[in-house]
Order: structure tokens, then sequence, then C-alpha cells
């Protein structure tokens, strides 16, 4: 007998899929990622020795975006441990190409030190200060030669007020086929659970996003081509839900 995934909604009617199927595998895969919450299994990789607090599909997805773009220049905004910062740059350390800007309010100096003992350090700069703040998005910018390509990753403060302003910030950075990534849009899926606050129904990313690309509209919310594909999977496993913003003109 085939396996199958049982799912109740929140009227109480229970669907029933095969495990094989594109919708047993997302009915599975939501319960994963709502335990995976819960239990902060994010909270458990690193990177080339650095604490990476990312799932890690998420990041091999991202990698394909990379491999595929081949930006001269990632701008990622939250440091905290420098793990993705690392992982960038070892990307580019492997593709013999490109640098990574991280940007954080506050680079506690115990991962500041870390990161810059790190052999990918000499594929990073590091900018302290509030992301949105005019002078250090200007000074990201005095960073960044006019015909280098680059790709932004919002991960500091995901509340809606401030992911909206870093998107306005950085939109003259991107150029047309190139992307800003607004992570962790998970927040509007997870209300009610543990660390969950009560407005993150409206108060994420995914609400930032969208209301971004209806402001501006050079931008779309466009999920990437996968580079391969056998399987019946058509959706990604993310943390991060409607988070590629893609210039288009």
């Amino acid at each position: 007998m085939a396996a199958t995934v049982t799912v109740t909604d929140a009227a109480g009617r229970d669907a029933t899929y095969a495990m094989a199927s594109a919708e047993g595998f997302k009915a599975a895969s939501d319960a994963w990622l709502r335990v995976g919450w819960d239990a902060k299994h994010v909270y458990s990789f690193t990177w080339m020795g650095r604490p990476i607090i990312q799932l890690p599909e998420d990041m091999v997805r991202l990698q394909e975006v990379i491999w595929s773009l081949k930006p001269d220049v990632v701008v990622e905004t939250g440091v905290a441990h420098g793990g993705s910062l690392i992982y960038y740059a070892s990307l580019f350390e492997a593709m013999g190409n490109g640098r990574v800007i991280g940007i954080d309010i506050e680079i506690r100096p115990h991962n500041r030190e870390a990161i810059e003992a790190h052999p990918m350090f000499k594929r990073i700069d590091l900018v302290e200060g509030s992301s949105t703040a005019p002078e250090i998005v200007d000074q990201v910018k005095a960073l960044i030669r006019p015909d280098e390509r680059v790709l932004v990753i919002l991960d500091s403060n995901h509340s809606y007020d401030h992911v909206l302003n870093e998107l306005r910030a950085y939109a003259d950075l991107v150029p047309i086929g190139s992307y800003i990534v607004s992570t962790d849009g998970i927040m509007q899926q997870v209300v009610g659970a543990p660390r969950s606050q009560a407005d993150w129904a409206t108060n994420n990313p995914q609400e930032a996003a969208r209301d971004f690309v209806v402001e501006d509209t050079r931008f779309v919310i466009e999920e990437p081509e996968w580079l391969f594909n056998e399987s019946v999977v058509t959706e990604r496993v993310t943390y991060w839900p409607s988070c590629f913003v893609k210039r288009v003109r």
C-alpha cells in the first residue's frame, strides 16, 4: 500500500495525499517547517566554523542564484555570527571572483574578531550601523564600483517598516535581472509559535516585499528558475517565501 500523509486544515477537515505526490511532499514539508521552527532546528548549523542560522535548503537555493547571476558583490544586512557572510565569501572564493559587504547595527566584538580571523575575510567588508541610515547606505554605495553587479540580501530587523525601508534604500544598487532577497517571510506562517509575535500576520518581510513591488514597478516578486529538477517538487521548502524581489526594468 502506498504511503500517505494526512493533514487537517483550520476548519478541522482532513485531506490525504500520496507521499510521492507534490501535494504530499508539500503537506509534510509545511509540517516539518513548523516543527523545525518550534524546535529551533536552524540554530544547529555552522559554515566553515561559524554559526549560520539559516535553513540549509534556502542556502543551497540561493547558491544556485549566485552561480547563475555571478554577482560581483553581495550586500547582506544582518551579520550576527557571520556564518552567512562566510558562506557567500566561500562561494566567491570557489568561483574566483566576488566579495561580500555585511552591515549590522551592532557587530559584537567576539563575532567581529572571529570573522576578521577567518580565511574568507579577505572577501568581506564589515559596515557597522543601521542598514537604513542614509550615511550607512552612502557608505555601502561608496564601496561598490559603477560596473559591479550587485545582489542584496535582507536579513536584519524583519519588521515590516524596516524591511520596506531597506528595499527602498538598496533598490538602486540592484541591476536588471538581479534580486533583493527579503528573508524570513515564514514569520507570517508561524503566528502563535514559540518566539513569535501576535502582529506577525502583517508585520513581516513578505508584506513589505508585496507592498514594495506595488510602489516600485521596476521590481516584481519572481521565483528563480531551478537549474535541475527530476522530481515532482515544484515549490521551495523555505523559511523565505516570496523572498525573491527581482528587478525587471
